[in-house]
């Protein structure tokens, strides 16, 4: 592959950081929770089989993608993205979904706190169970194993990857809480946050009314009778 730079090996790569996402809009979906965001994306979207690792249900995660791929049981370009990423930035890491070889571990999460990273999106395994449940780093991993990486690569940085079920590009807006991660997509992300806000409008409104005991019996009946149900 031909970067600026020159040509380097097959299966290396590094791309410029995508920097789109203003601070503002980033302040602002900090509010937003997965589940807003899932459902004004159409319902069906966002990372499964992932489990948070830090231990913390009020922990939240939002920032940018640096995304990387590596080969897996290789995390030469996870070391690479650290060292290359701005505060609040968050790694995604394609794996492959390997669980045989931990890719991240402890002394990387050092690190990342150090330089105030936003958190790890892991479509893998990580190691160092107990220091990832200390909290203060978001990190979410397919698994977790003992066994430790190789540093050989090959390996690619901010290039599109698959990460547990979603698409990410390079620069999207990550969000990350208790319910798990989704991939907004940098170029909507500022539509889409009306829409969120709209979304914890109407949960509000739903909320007091359910705080009344009282149902709305009709909203599920008339459902029930475009099915041709006999109510």
């Amino acid at each position: 592959m031909t970067l600026d730079g020159g040509t380097w090996p097959a299966g290396f790569a590094i791309q410029p950081r995508q920097t789109t996402l203003t601070q503002k809009l980033l302040t602002a979906f900090k509010q937003v929770p997965v589940a807003h965001a899932g459902d004004v994306m159409g319902r069906h979207t966002g990372a499964v089989g992932l489990h948070a690792y830090h231990n913390d249900l009020g922990l939240t995660m939002c920032g940018t993608a640096i995304t990387v791929r590596t080969r897996p049981g290789d995390n030469l370009m996870v070391h690479v993205a650290i060292q290359r990423a701005q505060p609040g930035d968050i790694i995604v890491i394609d794996g492959g979904g390997d669980l045989s070889t931990a890719v991240i571990g402890g002394l990387m999460r050092t690190t990342a706190i150090a330089r105030q990273l936003g958190g790890f999106v892991i479509d893998g395994a990580l190691r160092d169970v107990a220091e990832w449940a200390e909290g203060a780093l978001p990190a979410y991993a397919r698994g977790h194993v003992h066994r430790g990486p190789s540093k050989d690569g090959p390996g690619q940085i901010n290039i599109p990857i698959s990460c547990a079920g979603m698409t990410v590009m390079p620069g999207d807006l990550i969000l990350g809480d208790a319910d798990g991660v989704i991939a907004i997509p940098a170029s909507e992300a500022e539509a889409l946050l009306s829409l969120c806000q709209a979304q914890a409008e109407k949960e509000a409104r739903i909320r007091a009314q359910n705080e009344t005991g009282e149902v709305d019996r009709e909203r599920f009946d008339s459902i029930l009778r475009k099915k041709g149900c006999p109510l």
